[in-house]
């Protein structure tokens, strides 16, 4: 096979060799950075998911509220899996819920002192953590969205 190769998908969408490269080349550094951060949590005595909870719940938004629907939707997980999650960092006192004051029936979620402070340091261990993949992570992006986008064959259905 050679570079100008193409595969279809069922609905007759042709993706070049090339194409296929480049996606796995962008994969690759995204990969890195993951597993660097997988890491980086465990070796602070947090679980990963724990850890991006706690990012979600400092980072959402200004016009966002941290409620539990809010965070599934960050963290693009279920309501009853941030819920969870929500109540295993409750149990470790890494956070705590409160009812909002405009609304008793809200319940928001946010982090102690301590875990802020966690927060922080492993904050400050992701932005080391960048300097490796990602230069390759943002040339990769680049060669994709250079390479035209999957064309679809005539005749192929919807």
């Amino acid at each position: 096979m050679s570079e100008n190769d193409h595969f279809s998908d069922s609905v007759g969408r042709d993706v070049s060799k090339l194409g296929l490269r480049q996606l796995a080349e962008f994969r690759h550094p995204i990969r890195q950075f993951l597993h660097f951060s997988e890491e980086a949590a465990r070796s602070k005595g947090i679980e990963p998911h724990q850890h991006q909870v706690l990012l979600a719940v400092q980072a959402l938004p200004k016009c966002a509220r941290p409620t539990i629907t809010a965070l599934s939707q960050q963290l693009c997980i279920r309501h009853h899996s941030a819920i969870e999650l929500i109540d295993r960092l409750v149990e470790r006192g890494a956070v705590r819920r409160k009812h909002s004051h405009g609304d008793q029936r809200e319940v928001l979620i946010e982090l102690t002192p301590h875990e802020e402070a966690l927060l922080h340091r492993l904050s400050l261990l992701h932005w080391k953590g960048l300097r490796v993949p990602g230069p390759a992570l943002s040339e990769s992006l680049s060669a994709v969205m250079r390479h035209p986008a999957p064309e679809r064959r005539r005749g192929a259905r919807e």
